[in-house]
């Protein structure tokens, strides 16, 4: 059952700097303001899951995912999938996959989306 493509359902957009996240709902002519520092706020999508506003490490860890342009989706981009693709949620995690990327010569936004730090296709 398509969950996302049967009801229009609320994105999370992040203010990674203040460490806040909204949800609101998706509309491409309008751009989103922070209410604490009015930049625009950065689509972080369905399933979003912010840390805590105290917790500095782990909000760098969401700026450097959302700065590569990854989202936090499902498996599918209509709401079939039960599970939220992987994203890293330590420094240790993120460190890791900047490294795999960097000795095989991918794009991070591509290694930051394994589970595992090494390429599949390294064993």
């Amino acid at each position: 059952m398509c969950y996302y493509a049967m009801t229009h359902y609320k994105l999370h957009y992040a203010c990674v700097s203040c460490r806040v996240s909204f949800k609101q709902h998706a509309d491409p002519r309008r751009v989103h303001p922070c209410p604490g520092c009015a930049r625009p706020l950065v689509c972080a999508g369905h399933d979003f899951a912010p840390p805590r506003r105290h917790d500095v490490r782990a909000w760098s860890v969401v700026a450097a995912v959302l700065g590569e342009g990854l989202r936090y989706e499902g498996l599918s981009p209509c709401g079939c999938g039960k599970e939220p693709r992987y994203r890293p949620r330590t420094r240790a995690a993120l460190r890791a996959r900047r490294i795999a990327a960097a000795r095989s010569g991918l794009p991070p936004a591509e290694t930051l989306s394994w589970p595992d730090p090494l390429p599949p296709n390294a064993a």
